[in-house]
């Protein structure tokens, strides 16, 4: 798992210095992200070198460095680590957790070091009187004005007409498509938690109760569950019949060392009587060699059922260990895709979110009005903000700085205020 980084003549406070600045070269955090706040949909990359004092050498945990992303928990799923709380702390926070964390949970004499940096920002959305609202891609120092420009612009009076209808069935047809996406990921969810618990069937969320697809569905991923259960079942079962075979081997065995104990009993009894006679001279020195040639040899059998004795062991214990790590894996396996459904569930529900909007946007009356209006129309700006859990809307300007994961909404102004 550990990889040495680096060895040489140095003292050991010379290559610590060193290393930590080639760390420091190495991984180079935005300017940011100290103080910028982690959530949900938020990817990371982290790296972790231990000191060891020892052997005087960094070592490169390899097993653990790679790309994550914050759950719709809140949380960062860090293997050695488990569920550790990133939402609403700074990469150097989740740093430092991260260290403390693997140096008590595996008793190490030093503090692993932790390098964590943004991979990506949770995008943001932008909906309403813009050329191509949606989902983009967050960078800093984004402000409302540089986001319409990001969707191409604010859109122009001569396309209200023809752009309403086409805003209206894109919207339906993106909603649809999300909604549908929403809930497989709530019903494979079920699925992975009722494989994760090993059991045979799952009840479909109460979310989706009552939905045409959902019959389809839960069809789909019952299947899945029954295929992983009975290829983990098939493989331990063959390894239980493994382990009964040497089990039944190592029986024999023993009972042919108990018959083959007996024989060499038998040659030493009758070599323990040749011997006096081939001393006076009434029996041949040769009887006497092969009798003595016999039992070595009947003992030397012995050894062998012995040692054959210790490889079926062997073998069991092996057998033992591949169930386990066939069980293991599965459930790794079953974590990780949990993991990542929830971050594709929390997607999609905030695609539907936005495309509902949209809906909403494409027949409002005020838009309607200003198809047979001559004057560009007023905008209005605000962002959906989530902070804390809490949802809100607040009024914004062009010149607003938008946060990852913020909804933009470009509205046209009342007729009243116009």
């Amino acid at each position: 798992m550990f990889e040495a980084l680096s060895s040489g003549p140095l003292s050991g406070r010379s290559r610590l210095m060193a290393t930590c600045l080639a760390l420091s070269l190495a991984f180079p955090q935005l300017a940011t992200a100290d103080e910028y706040h982690l959530g949900s949909q938020d990817k990371l990359t982290i790296r972790i070198a231990e000191w060891q004092t020892v052997e005087g050498t960094f070592r490169d945990w390899t097993a653990v460095n790679g790309q994550y992303t914050v759950g719709p928990s809140g949380t960062l799923s860090v293997p050695f680590v488990g569920e550790l709380p990133a939402a609403g702390k700074t990469t150097a926070e989740v740093a430092t957790a991260i260290g403390e964390a693997l140096q008590r949970k595996l008793a190490l004499s030093d503090k692993p070091e932790a390098s964590v940096e943004m991979a990506q920002f949770r995008p943001f959305y932008i909906s309403g009187e813009v050329q191509n609202p949606g989902q983009f891609p967050y960078v800093p120092d984004l402000t409302v004005l540089k986001a319409i420009s990001v969707a191409g612009g604010i859109r122009r009076s001569a396309d209200y007409g023809p752009q309403l209808g086409k805003d209206l069935v894109t919207a339906k047809g993106n909603f649809d498509i999300s909604d549908d996406q929403r809930v497989r990921l709530l019903v494979r969810r079920a699925r992975i938690d009722a494989d994760l618990a090993g059991k045979t069937s799952f009840q479909a969320p109460k979310e989706v109760e009552g939905d045409p697809r959902l019959p389809t569905i839960v069809a789909d991923e019952m299947t899945i569950l029954t295929a992983d259960q009975k290829a983990l079942k098939l493989k331990l079962e063959a390894l239980d019949d493994l382990k009964g075979v040497l089990q039944a081997e190592i029986e024999s065995l023993q009972k042919k060392i108990v018959n083959q104990q007996k024989q060499v009993d038998l040659a030493q009894q009758q070599l323990a009587s040749i011997g006096p006679l081939a001393q006076k001279g009434l029996v041949a020195n040769a009887r006497l060699l092969d009798s003595q040639q016999s039992v070595t040899d009947l003992q030397g059998k012995i050894l062998d059922y012995e040692t054959a004795i210790l490889t079926a062991k062997q073998a069991i214990s092996k057998a033992t260990q591949d169930a386990i790590d066939a069980q293991n894996t599965l459930s790794s396996s079953l974590a990780a895709d949990r993991q990542q459904t929830e971050a594709d569930l929390n997607e999609a529900a905030l695609k539907v979110n936005m495309q509902k909007g949209l809906i909403a946007q494409a027949t409002d009356p005020a838009m309607t009005a200003a198809i047979t209006n001559d004057q560009q129309p007023t905008l209005l700006y605000s962002l959906v903000r989530n902070v804390d859990g809490k949802t809100s809307e607040i009024a914004a300007k062009e010149e607003t700085q938008v946060l990852p994961g913020d909804v933009i909404k470009v509205k046209l102004a009342p007729l009243a205020s116009q």
